[in-house]
């Protein structure tokens, strides 16, 4: 069968269930990201280990670790715009895939020299690779298809299938073999990614864009978003993106001061990679409760748009830092608390994720204008790395009390949230129809 025939289903208006490539991409980015986060949970450990690392101070690691995620996700847009203009965008996550294999087999090396330039090949990678995925995803749907939104949903389960899975390989592993060996499993999953893209080539074909042809939904019925000004809805995106920095500033403290206070501040019997895996795991049980709910409302005509399921996640994070801010009260700021406070915040925080980043992924995919829609994925992951920066908040754990350390995390992310529930209405008139 030729690209353009299996396209059709996909791209035509009566699309009534996930065409295939979907569950590609699920499975092309559970072992992306298996590999991804196998390698945060080990890094700043490993960077502090004197047997096997550096010997590296609290605040050092987390500096690293910070700047890593700046550049790791700043990367996407430079991706995004060599997919729309020169290689399109499967031939890119080929490229990046590659470039990922390498970082992570420099990291399985004990040297520093290795790690910088392992850190080099993950943040090209990552530009690569990343965006170029979820704008595929969104290219298999028509336009306006109230599929978009749960596709984005399933997608994320896959993300976090392999988020969960990792540390938990991971905590076996290093605890047997150590770090250098655990590093390499992080390449394996990796290398499955790849041969996930190339041997299920066809299916992901009818969501891809080559540079110089027509883009996917060049044919489609106009819809109500294409009457507003491209540059109008580029910036309603730019004001989510703004949103969500403060949302990722939080939620990437689980790989550092959550670590931190898992390991030594609650009472159980595993390392704090372990504790990485417990937030992902909520994303995946709630997932599919979520979706049958986006379902039942939109067959009410009741689903809110998007955009106001990303202040709800804003929410969620909000509590989640109060419940960690009143663990940190009960231990007295410095001592041992049940690891089901920490289990409660995760839980809180894998809903909130949820319900904000795949609803953004689907905003980008269908309010982007279509010759730059992988530029504005990456944007997109830009705003992720700003956050990812930020996490360097994460220097005054030490130097305040966990209690105002969460306490002022979570004023953050609720003050955040009332400033997006302020600016929801013009939203909506920039983005009709989502």
């Amino acid at each position: 069968m030729s690209s353009s025939a299996a396209a059709a289903p996909a791209h035509g208006s009566g699309l009534t269930r996930h065409p295939r490539g979907l569950y590609v991409l699920f499975a092309t980015e559970l072992w992306e990201r298996f590999s991804f986060y196998t390698m945060l949970a080990l890094f700043t450990l490993y960077l502090q280990d004197r047997a096997e690392g550096f010997g590296w101070t609290d605040a050092q690691a987390t500096t690293l670790r910070a700047t890593y995620l700046g550049f790791v996700f700043f990367s996407p847009i430079v991706g995004g715009w060599i997919a729309d203009r020169f290689l399109g965008y499967r031939r890119t996550i080929l490229i990046g895939g590659f470039f990922f294999i390498a970082g992570h087999i420099l990291l399985a090396f004990p040297s520093i020299q290795a790690v910088y330039a392992a850190l080099t090949c993950l943040v090209i990678g990552n530009g690569l690779f990343k965006p170029n995925v979820s704008t595929i995803v969104g290219n298999l749907y028509p336009k306006g298809s109230h599929l978009r939104d749960r596709a984005y949903q399933i997608f994320y389960m896959g993300i976090n299938t392999g988020a969960t899975a990792g540390p938990i390989v991971v905590e076996y592993v290093h605890r047997y073999w150590g770090f250098h060996p655990s590093f390499a499993v992080a390449a394996g999953g990796m290398v499955i990614s790849v041969l996930t893209v190339i041997v299920f080539k066809k299916d992901i074909e009818p969501g891809d864009r080559r540079a110089g042809h027509e883009d996917v939904e060049d044919a489609s019925p106009p819809t109500a978003i294409d009457a507003i000004p491209p540059a109008r809805r580029i910036f309603a995106l730019i004001v989510i993106y703004l949103i969500s920095v403060v949302f990722w500033m939080l939620f990437f403290q689980n790989g550092s001061t959550l670590t931190y206070f898992a390991n030594d501040n609650t009472d159980w019997n595993f390392s704090g990679i372990i504790s990485n895996a417990i937030e992902p795991f909520f994303v995946i049980a709630f997932s599919l409760p979520l979706v049958w709910l986006w379902k039942k409302l939109d067959e009410k005509g009741k689903e809110p748009a998007t955009t106001t399921k990303i202040a709800i996640g804003m929410f969620l994070m909000a509590i989640a830092y109060y419940v960690m801010y009143f663990a940190g009260k009960a231990g007295g700021d410095t001592g041992k608390v049940s690891p089901w406070w920490l289990v409660g915040c995760y839980a809180l925080m894998g809903l909130a994720e949820i319900t904000l980043s795949p609803m953004a992924l689907s905003l980008v995919s269908k309010v982007a204008p279509a010759r730059v829609r992988g530029l504005m994925m990456g944007l997109w992951f830009v705003a992720t790395g700003l956050g990812g920066k930020l996490t360097q908040i994460g220097v005054y754990w030490t130097e305040w009390k966990h209690s105002t350390f969460f306490f002022v995390l979570a004023t953050m992310s609720l003050a955040t949230a009332l400033v997006l529930v302020l600016v929801l209405r013009p939203l909506k008139r920039a983005m009709p129809g989502v």
